[in-house]
Formats: C-alpha cells, structure tokens, sequence
C-alpha cells in the first residue's frame, strides 16, 4: 500500500515537473482561462487599486467642520433570539452618535416568541436612561417572515435614515456614526457596512468563514466601493434614506430581500446616475456565522439560490444600461452573474474534462498547481487586508495559517454554489426558505 501511494506520489512530481518543463500548453491555457486570466485577475486588480486609492484618500482627507446628526431609525427584526437581542440593542444604545436613534424592535410571532417579547421588554428601564434613544417594541402576532417585520418597521420609521438589522447583530459603538455620515451628500441613497464573523473561534468552520468574510467583504467591498461597483446590501445591517425605500415601496421579497432592494434601488440609477451606494468599513458589525459543515451547506444552498432567483427569474429584465447605467450593468454581469454564477460551473465542467483526458498523476499535479496559485491570490489579499483596511490585526493574524488550505474550502463553496443553482432552476427552491411561512412566500413571487 505504501509502496502504491510512494509510487503515484512520484508520478505526480513527474507530471508537475512536466506542466513546465515539458510546457504542456494545452493544459497551462485552461488552468489559466477563462478562471484566472479572464474573470479572476481583473476583479482583483480592481480591488487593490480601489483598496490603494481607499488608503491615500484617507491620508489626505479634510475633516468636516460640523458632524451630520440626522434621526436614525433601526428596525430589528425579531424572531426567535430570547436573552440574545440584548447584546444587539445595548450596542444601539451605547453608539457614540450624538443624534436621535429611535430602535424598532419587531417580533414576529409574538405569541410563540414570548421570550424575546419579555427580554425586550426587560431592556425598557435601561432606554430609560438614555435620553437621546427611543425603543419601539411592535410584537407582530402572525408570522409574516422578516420582510412582513421590516416594512412594519418602516411604516412606524420617523428617521431619516433607517437601518435593517437583525436581532442577533451587534456593533461597534461607532457603527452609526460612520455610517451617518455619507448621508450628508443628496446624492447617497444607501450604504454598505462591513461584517465581522463573532464566533469566529467556535470551529473550524467559523474560522474559515471568518477568513472568507475578511476577504470578500471587509476588503473586496472596500477595493469595489472606491469605485461606485457595490453590488449587493448586507441583509444583516444596511443603511438606507427613508424617503428612497419608502418610494421603491419596501421590502416585496421573502427571500434574499437584501439583493432584491440593492436590485431595485440600482434601477434607479440609469435615470439618476449621480446616485451612489458606498462602502464604510468602519461601520462594523458582528455575526454568528454556522458552525458546522451541515449548517454552513443549508446556508450556502438558500444563498446561492437566491442569487440565481434574484439575477435570472426575477431581475432579468432590469439589467439595461436605461435602469442601471453602464457601469452598473457591467458590474452586476461581471461580478454578479459571471463571477458568482458561471464561475461554479466553470470549474465543475474544467475538473471533469480534465479528469476524462489526462492521466491522474497530471490532473493531481494540475490540482496542486491551481491550489498553489489560489493559495498565493489568497495570501496576498489577506496582507493586503491586514496592513491597509484592518482595524483588528491581533485578532485577524490568528487566522493567517488557514491560508494554505483556505482555497480548498473555497472550491468546496464553489462547486457548493453549482449545486444550490441547479436545485433553484430545477425545484424553485427559493419558496423553501425558512426567512418566512410557505404562503407569505408562494403570495410574493412574480
């Protein structure tokens, strides 16, 4: 047995020697296109550039002479958190914001959430000290699903900010402020925060998407932000103008409604072009990520479903240079659909061409190539993300030894994404989700 495994293990190096030396162009061309050179490279390029030009602006930026302080309304929608919403409301409360925050909690389902009902009204005294934050509790009797929450919290809204959050979110004390402040240009009808994974240190799996989370967000919206390209709201916590939500007319969407209102509020911008959503990574917010391989899969499979819902079935038709403008449009092919969509399927149809034509000692040796590849892309995005954008390198440093197997989880979540967009074309799986009851779900597709 040994013998065998030494043996294949020889042929392996042999087949890796060759991919060089021999220069097997057939083989180097498509580990190389479309995956790196065509789709991958790009976006990347883009997002340091956009991270270098985040960090010089931020070197030479005037400070403002007066804060902007308008009322923020957050509604948090509610579910089924208990004693744990405590943590999401005491962070609203202690914000170093001078203005107004009025905090909307909304439980759905009241009568069978009783305990988050009591835990909330328990926090009543503790507002009391606070002069200038409200608490709102709207115990909401039939479940609805979160969106039914947010446009209740909508309709009862006097800020002129209103923030998405749920209940088991926290936040930085500084969130609101920084977040704020982007409202002072007219021209704002949005903004992006970033996301922190809390239990980052419960499995390996919290911290694989603790890494994940400080790529993909924490940077990737920084580097794409810089250049008006965010393509998608955190459904977790956004901030948005009132007025604009109101006049898209709410959330409308069971499932991915985070997508679907960044979807919407983009169909404004063919008209609007001087309209922007930007990214504030200093608006910071922490969540409890899956802990378990299983519950990370059923995450990832209403996920990725939902983008494939949200791209093809019901948002086909806005993506027009007279709804979004061109770059918009650009964006939201390349990175939305390209990128996160026709990626999956990609590797899936490379890996198995590859394992039909060559021999397996050149197929794992082109595995260990592309891994070696992805693993440097990854290694350098982590030093970009701890030395420029990083506001925790104590705690993001403890996370640089997955680099090395980091892209091994990420081909796993990619092939993943191919499964989650077969079952939403093949079984609808979108009216499956559990972000609502099956009949608010079956009223709101279109």
């Amino acid at each position: 047995m040994i013998d065998a495994v030494l043996g294949f293990l020889a042929h392996v190096a042999a087949a890796l020697t060759g991919l060089f030396v021999d220069s097997d162009a057939l083989v180097l061309a498509y580990m190389f296109i479309p995956f790196v050179l065509f789709l991958e490279l790009p976006l990347n390029l883009l997002i340091w550039l956009g991270v270098l030009r985040y960090y010089t602006r931020q070197i030479y930026a005037v400070p403002t002479r007066y804060p902007y302080t308008p009322r923020i309304t957050c509604i948090v929608t509610c579910y089924a958190e208990g004693q744990a919403v405590h943590g999401t409301i005491r962070s609203l409360l202690e914000q170093v914001y001078p203005g107004q925050i009025e905090i909307i909690a909304v439980v759905d389902g009241a009568d069978q959430n009783r305990e988050t009902m009591q835990a909330l009204r328990a926090l009543e005294p503790l507002v009391q000290q606070y002069a200038s934050r409200h608490l709102v509790i709207v115990p909401k009797v039939p479940r609805g699903g979160r969106v039914s929450s947010l446009n209740a919290g909508l309709n009862l809204a006097r800020g002129e900010i209103v923030m998405a959050v749920d209940a088991d979110t926290s936040f930085d004390n500084t969130m609101v402020l920084q977040a704020a402040g982007h409202f002072r240009d007219p021209n704002v009808i949005a903004v992006a925060g970033s996301l922190r994974v809390r239990n980052w240190r419960q499995s390996m799996v919290t911290r694989f998407q603790a890494l994940e989370y400080m790529i993909t967000i924490h940077l990737a919206k920084v580097g794409l932000g810089e250049f008006r390209s965010i393509n998608n709201i955190s459904g977790a916590f956004g901030v948005f103008r009132t007025e604009m939500v109101r006049k898209i007319g709410g959330w409308t969407t069971g499932s991915a409604e985070d997508l679907d209102l960044t979807l919407r509020l983009k169909q404004y911008f063919g008209r609007h072009p001087e309209f922007y959503i930007p990214f504030e990574p200093r608006a910071i917010g922490h969540t409890d990520v899956p802990s378990t391989v299983g519950g990370l899969l059923k995450q990832r499979l209403r996920w990725d479903g939902d983008l494939f819902y949200m791209y093809v079935r019901k948002h086909r038709h806005a993506f027009s240079p007279r709804q979004m403008g061109w770059w918009n449009l650009v964006i939201g092919i390349w990175f939305g659909m390209l990128f996160q969509m026709v990626m999956p399927i990609l590797i899936v149809l490379y890996t198995l061409w590859l394992v039909v034509v060559a021999d397996p000692s050149v197929v794992a040796a082109t595995f260990v190539v592309i891994m070696g590849l992805y693993a440097v892309l990854t290694a350098l995005l982590y030093i970009t993300a701890l030395v420029f954008i990083s506001e925790r390198r104590r705690t993001d440093v403890r996370l640089a030894w997955l680099i090395p197997v980091f892209p091994f989880y990420a081909l796993g979540i990619r092939v993943w994404s191919l499964v989650a967009i077969v079952n939403e074309w093949w079984r609808q799986s979108n009216q499956e989700s559990s972000m609502a009851p099956w009949w608010v779900l079956r009223k709101g597709k279109r």
